[in-house]
């Protein structure tokens, strides 16, 4: 017998300080829909499982194609991204939850601003003057650019902090997803004369320090991005600026 209907339970909120609730809904099937498909179908039409009309439900997505991180949800009790996840592929009904280590703003929607602003503290750019012609950059070896290109892969999604046990409202820990990114800006040519700036910050509460080694994260991550092997390399990284602080605090109370 064909498949006819998608079964979805859908924990709902509607604002930050709304108690949730859970929602039932039962949508067309299509060949190929995602969990994203389903959310649009609930969307055109608001209706519940029990045939009375509610508000359509709110998430968050762009790209489509597990680029852009927006659509990461909690999907069946895992964090993953809802473009990518076929309803074929997972048991029903389909229990879509908002990710729990982030403040919700209405449904399926979280606050992910901490994560940016971690970001701007660990200072995860390359400084440039672009007024003026830099010339040609050094020559990277083939296994440097793949370790840089593996670590840029990041789309800020947010799932490595989600599972992560010391991530969360009841720590500082910024998590392996800034540290990666200190580890890929510290590999760059040019982001190395900032290194020490983004190693200080890692060496701070809240820090490189506040692993556990779990390694949900590297498990976890949609991406397949070494984050454990980058948490290692930040550090041996803070380790030797470590040193490098204390010889110069030595050199100048000498």
């Amino acid at each position: 017998m064909a498949r006819e209907s998608v079964k979805l339970r859908i924990r709902r909120q509607e604002n930050p300080e709304a108690t949730p609730r859970w929602e039932d809904f039962e949508v067309p099937y299509e060949p190929g829909m995602n969990v994203i498909s389903a959310l649009m179908a609930i969307q055109r039409n608001p209706v519940n499982a029990a045939g009375q009309p509610t508000t359509p439900v709110a998430w968050e997505s762009s790209c489509l194609e597990e680029v852009c991180g927006a659509c990461s949800m909690v999907i069946n009790g895992r964090a993953r991204q809802a473009c990518s996840t076929l309803v074929d592929k997972v048991e029903e009904p389909i229990t879509l939850e908002p990710m729990h280590s982030f403040p919700v703003v209405r449904d399926l929607i979280v606050d992910r601003s901490r994560m940016f602003e971690n970001l701007k503290k660990v200072k995860a750019w390359i400084p440039l003057d672009g007024t003026y012609p830099l010339g040609p950059g050094p020559r990277i070896s083939d296994q440097e650019q793949q370790w840089r290109y593996e670590l840029s892969r990041c789309m800020t999604c947010g799932v490595c902090l989600e599972v992560c046990p010391n991530y969360g409202p009841q720590s500082s820990f910024i998590g392996a997803q800034p540290i990666a990114q200190v580890v890929l800006f510290n590999a760059h040519p040019t982001g190395r004369y900032n290194a020490a700036e983004r190693l200080d910050a890692l060496m701070e509460e809240g820090g490189v320090t506040g692993c556990g080694n779990a390694q949900n994260c590297v498990r976890a991550c949609p991406k397949g991005i070494p984050l454990t092997t980058a948490i290692a390399e930040a550090n041996r990284q803070t380790i030797a600026r470590g040193f490098s602080r204390w010889f110069a605090g030595k050199a100048k109370s000498a």
